[in-house]
């Protein structure tokens, strides 16, 4: 009988609830999207980098966490003097440039060191560079950016002939001739990260503890290590966007559903005052209300696992070198939160409803 009411309920008013239902369906595809592209973004970097293919990186000192700001670059003759530790097989020098325009890194290499580390890029058209002021671009950003073969395109205040598309996953999207890296920002013979292949990952430690000792006052990592620490816990800010997110989001789903089952309880005064003159507690009105609340949840949060979905898929069209993570575990989470937001909104009308005077809720007009 109960359940028939809530539904009678629901029902009588569509427009209304399906307002609800949206606002609740908005609230959950929010905090889904940017959890899921803040995640994604994070391990989609991590995973280009780890596809290098080397096991360690060498930085300087005071570089910072993300490699597009790293320090004042290295000389080249380090790389010399890597190559002489016992299990090393390879090593890349990479001058590291970020591209202010489009937010993305730019990696100067040595072609031939950089195969040797990474295996070589497997090209979807062309090939490596003929000239000085040749691009390699990865599939997504030609894809993003309707990039095509032999295509000029300014970087760097510059203009590039795109000379060959590879396949993603390799460290940056963009690669150009380290010399030309080196004149760009005026400095020669210098590296800003040296991608070090050993070769066997068995002697990563090893050579790890090696170039330690060779070159104390450097930065040197394991990349299984970077990887590892490439998380939203550890990028500066990243949570607290994350928090806000949350904030707004529940804050809208709590206030269209507040508004809504308060004029909801304020049409329903007569029907809340039979109910009460019927014999209902103070209790059964309450659980009608967050119940009818409850039910509007549960399918606003269905709604928008699919919104999510139908918004992630439209971004991923337009956008191809973004990455968003939806997991189950943030799907969980913000139905969880959509449905706390939900109920504390719902529970002053509800309990407003349950005060009422059953005598002045019948006068009610």
């Amino acid at each position: 009988m109960v359940n028939k009411l809530i539904v009678s309920n629901v029902l009588y008013r569509p427009v209304r609830t399906a307002l609800s239902a949206l606002a609740v369906a908005m609230e959950v595809a929010m905090v889904m999207l940017f959890v899921g592209l803040a995640h994604g973004l994070v391990s989609d970097s991590a995973r280009r980098q780890e596809g290098v293919g080397a096991d360690v990186m060498l930085q300087p000192e005071a570089t910072s966490f993300f490699l597009a700001f790293s320090s004042a670059p290295m000389p080249l003759s380090i790389g010399d003097h890597l190559k002489q530790i016992p299990n090393v097989q390879a090593v890349a020098p990479t001058l590291i440039l970020f591209n202010t325009g489009a937010l993305s890194m730019v990696y100067g290499i040595d072609i031939n060191s950089f195969d040797q580390v990474s295996g070589g890029f497997a090209y979807y058209s062309g090939g490596p560079f003929q000239r000085p002021y040749d691009l390699l671009v990865d599939n997504l950003y030609a894809k993003a950016n309707h990039v095509k073969l032999w295509q000029p395109v300014t970087l760097l205040n510059h203009e590039f002939r795109v000379c060959g598309i590879v396949q993603n996953g390799k460290g940056a999207r963009l690669y150009i001739p380290i010399q030309t890296a080196e004149e760009l920002q005026q400095v020669q013979d210098k590296a800003s990260i040296f991608w070090v292949k050993c070769t066997d990952p068995k002697y990563t430690n090893g050579v790890y503890e090696a170039i330690k000792q060779l070159l104390p006052r450097y930065k040197i990592t394991s990349v299984q290590e970077w990887t590892s620490l490439m998380t939203s816990n550890n990028i500066p800010g990243l949570n607290a966007f994350i928090t806000v997110v949350i904030i707004i989001a529940m804050a809208i789903g709590f206030l269209v559903i507040f508004l809504s089952m308060y004029t909801t309880v304020t049409e329903r005064t007569r029907e809340i005052g039979i109910l009460k003159s019927l014999g209902a507690s103070k209790g059964y009105i309450i659980a009608v209300i967050l119940r009818e609340t409850g039910l509007l949840s549960a399918v606003g949060i269905v709604a928008g696992y699919a919104l999510a979905a139908v918004v992630k898929k439209a971004i991923l069209a337009y956008f191809p070198t973004l990455f968003i993570d939806l997991t189950l575990q943030w799907a969980a989470y913000a139905a969880i939160l959509a449905l706390i937001g939900s109920l504390v909104g719902a529970f002053y009308p509800a309990f407003r409803a349950s005060r009422l005077d059953p005598v002045d809720a019948l006068a009610y007009e």
